[in-house]
């Protein structure tokens, strides 16, 4: 069974930081793309950022970039989202996913977790 678990939501203060995780198993991690999404209420889902699985390249939405940093440890089959200097605008349900491309849009990715709540407080 494919299974994505994310995980290391919570409620901080603006300025604050958290690291998401996202656990992947049930197919061949290394192969994927991981991607991090977030939705916030009555807004569509977005994405935030993305790394690839072979170069590791990674990739950040504008209103993200220099506050976060996406990794991973195909060791672990878990990619992280360290965010930092969080704002309330970033309150939202996170969600990872994988994709056999880093380039996939948002309707091609292939397996998606439930996702954990962020909610930054002013």
């Amino acid at each position: 069974e494919v299974q994505l678990v994310e995980s290391g939501g919570g409620l901080v203060q603006a300025g604050g930081s958290l690291r998401l995780s996202c656990a992947g198993s049930g197919f061949n991690f290394d192969d994927y793309a991981i991607g991090w999404f977030r939705q916030a209420p009555g807004k569509e889902r977005e994405g935030v950022s993305c790394i690839s699985s072979s170069d590791g390249s990674t990739y950040y939405a504008d209103s993200v970039k220099g506050r976060f940093t996406i990794s991973r440890d195909n060791a672990k089959n878990t990619v992280y989202l360290q965010m930092n200097s969080l704002k309330p605008e970033d309150t939202a349900i996170y969600y990872c996913a994988a994709a056999t491309s880093v380039l996939a849009t948002i309707y091609e990715y292939d397996y998606w977790g439930q996702g954990t709540q962020v909610t930054v407080s002013s």
